[in-house]
């Protein structure tokens, strides 16, 4: 559903798509951008998830809302870059906040609880290419 650009929640998942650090092939992953002061942000959903390894090593990804494709730059940000972010998560994307909780990683969903994973899951800001 991501692929064709449906929304969920009122929210707009995207297909992000970057190659594999190993095979170099494409791996897409539905992930959904949150926009804080101006700029788009994704935050990984769990810590060690692979999408975030190949983007680690790509540093460049395509995102896909239905058919409008674009290329990014895909910049980390520090532990202390992404408190904020990670704090601005639970208002900016709330479905996201149901996923988190089902892994474990939050358990009430509070800007604390989020801003406390600041070094465990990635922040990375979304520049133009």
């Amino acid at each position: 559903m991501s692929r064709l650009g449906m929304s969920f929640g009122g929210e707009s998942p995207v297909v992000l798509t970057v190659p594999g650090r190993k095979s170099g092939r494409e791996r897409s992953t539905p992930v959904t951008p949150m926009t804080v002061d101006g700029k788009e942000y994704v935050v990984a959903g769990f810590p060690g998830a692979d999408w975030v390894a190949n983007v680690r090593a790509a540093r460049q990804a395509r995102l896909a809302r239905g058919r409008n494709v674009r290329r990014v730059n895909m910049v980390e940000l520090s532990a202390d870059d992404a408190r904020p972010m990670l704090r601005a998560f639970p208002t900016e994307v709330p479905t996201g906040v149901g996923f988190m909780k089902r892994s474990g990683l939050v358990t009430e969903g509070t800007p604390e609880e989020f801003e406390a994973l600041a070094g465990r899951c990635a922040v990375f800001r979304l520049d133009p290419v």
